[in-house]
């Protein structure tokens, strides 16, 4: 197997974290499993060439970035950065992330976990990739926020037409709204573009009461609109990126993903649990570094 093919197959092992079927039913609390997940190693190795070969020279990060490209052209990268580790970078390429050694020969296939903290370090750089693609949508999205615009926490959620627990999410929109949690409704038709589903998005997008449209779009009416330019499909280029497979899919302002309907105080609980700190494996307290 040639090097390009064996990185590339290296780098989209990382799978994201989170996905599900389509129309996701309601799911466990993940967050009570996160202890078990920073009890695994931190990763599984990978090497392209013998352990036993000498060291190249180290690069920087735009160095190391060049030798990259020079050795896989075929697999743009879109960022390389220092990791946790000295001498390790980690290489992103859109929502994949891998681990390179400082001299560029040997790829590691796997996420850090800091074994100390409970920190899983490779998901916290996911995170931020999730919060940074959001961003990038601007206003592009139809908010159902709690009445006067108190919302504590905004959650982003993927939506469809034809999702039966996206329904159900959205008729207990005033028991989210109770509790400080405003929602971002972003389009993921999962019949796929120029779908009747991508069809009946567009038209609640361009009607003139885009929340109400959504409302009953959601609830299976059919109706049309004159046509306007519509976010739908950079949204659905956006739930390519993020591994999207199913909705309700939501993204809690950490970052973190729940996939599926949770009701609303399940709901609450998981973005308060989101920004506790991780636990140390074993479930004690973090040793103290040495001085």
């Amino acid at each position: 197997m040639n090097l390009i093919r064996f990185c590339s197959l290296c780098l989209l092992s990382v799978s994201l974290a989170a996905t599900t079927a389509s129309c996701a039913p309601p799911q466990p609390d993940k967050a009570k499993q996160k202890s078990k997940t920073a009890q695994a190693a931190a990763t599984t190795a990978t090497v392209a060439t013998p352990a036993a070969a000498p060291a190249g020279a180290a690069l920087d990060a735009d160095q190391l970035k060049e030798k990259l490209h020079a050795l896989m052209p075929d697999l743009a990268l879109d960022a390389v950065r220092p990791s946790a580790i000295p001498g390790l970078f980690e290489v992103q390429r859109g929502a994949l992330f891998g681990y390179v050694t400082a001299d560029g020969r040997f790829l590691i296939s796997g996420d850090l976990i800091n074994l100390e903290t409970g920190e899983e370090l490779t998901e916290a750089s996911r995170k931020q990739m999730r919060l940074d693609m959001l961003a990038g949508l601007g206003d592009q999205y139809v908010a159902f926020d709690p009445p006067g615009g108190k919302a504590q926490n905004i959650v982003t959620v993927f939506v469809d037409v034809d999702c039966g627990y996206c329904r159900k999410l959205h008729d207990e929109l005033p028991s989210y709204n109770a509790l400080g949690i405003g929602f971002h409704y972003v389009f993921f038709p999962r019949a796929g573009l120029g779908s009747d589903s991508e069809r009946q998005l567009d038209a609640a997008w361009c009607s003139p009461d885009r929340k109400s449209a959504t409302t009953r779009a959601i609830h299976g009416e059919k109706f049309t609109a004159k046509t306007c330019d519509t976010p739908t499909k950079q949204h659905y280029e956006l739930a390519a990126k993020l591994g999207v497979r199913g909705t309700p899919m939501m993204i809690l302002p950490t970052g973190d993903i729940v996939n599926g309907y949770v009701p609303a105080a399940q709901l609450a609980e998981r973005i308060v649990s989101a920004t506790l700190p991780p636990t140390p494996p074993g479930g004690g307290a973090a040793p103290k570094s040495a001085p």
